[in-house]
């Protein structure tokens, strides 16, 4: 049974969708939005009511050419409202590539990227703002959960 009060006013919140890869050095996949100060991990919002480790998949996709099935989480990260709304960041263990992988960025009118690399895990505070190299600090430190859909372990 749906309550129309539930869907009445839902909240707004954004669902950022991230992905932490590793290469065998241990370095660390971030892309550089050409809309941001600094790099970031590949991801993006997920489109409403898609599940969040396919939007993660997808713009990791679309940011870097890497098609990776993504089965747990690396850290969740809630942001308050600032100049964008609050967020709430899902981390997705992306696993590690091979140091010789191939990325591929779409050209920056259509990706918004500059490009795309991987940085050694001692450089990351130099190459991000102070959240985002917080957060993928903490993400590195900590274990994992499994990602659930309706209760069920993705496949």
């Amino acid at each position: 049974m749906r309550d129309p009060r539930l869907l009445a006013k839902p909240p707004v919140c954004r669902l950022g969708c991230l992905v932490l890869v590793r290469n065998r050095r241990g370095d660390v996949l971030l892309v550089d939005p050409d809309y941001m100060d600094g790099m970031i991990l590949p991801g993006g919002a997920a489109r409403p009511n898609e599940p969040p480790h396919l939007a993660a998949a997808r713009h990791l996709r679309a940011d870097t050419g890497l098609h990776l099935r993504l089965t747990a989480y690396a850290a969740v990260d809630f942001t308050p409202a600032d100049r964008y709304l609050e967020r709430l960041n899902l981390v997705f263990h992306g696993g590690t590539v091979r140091d010789d992988v191939c990325l591929t960025v779409s050209p920056r009118r259509k990706s918004g990227l500059l490009g795309a690399r991987f940085v050694p895990e001692n450089d990351i505070p130099s190459h991000m703002a102070p959240a985002q190299a917080a957060r993928v600090l903490e993400a590195l430190a900590g274990g994992s959960l499994p990602v659930l859909l309706h209760g069920q372990r993705t496949t």
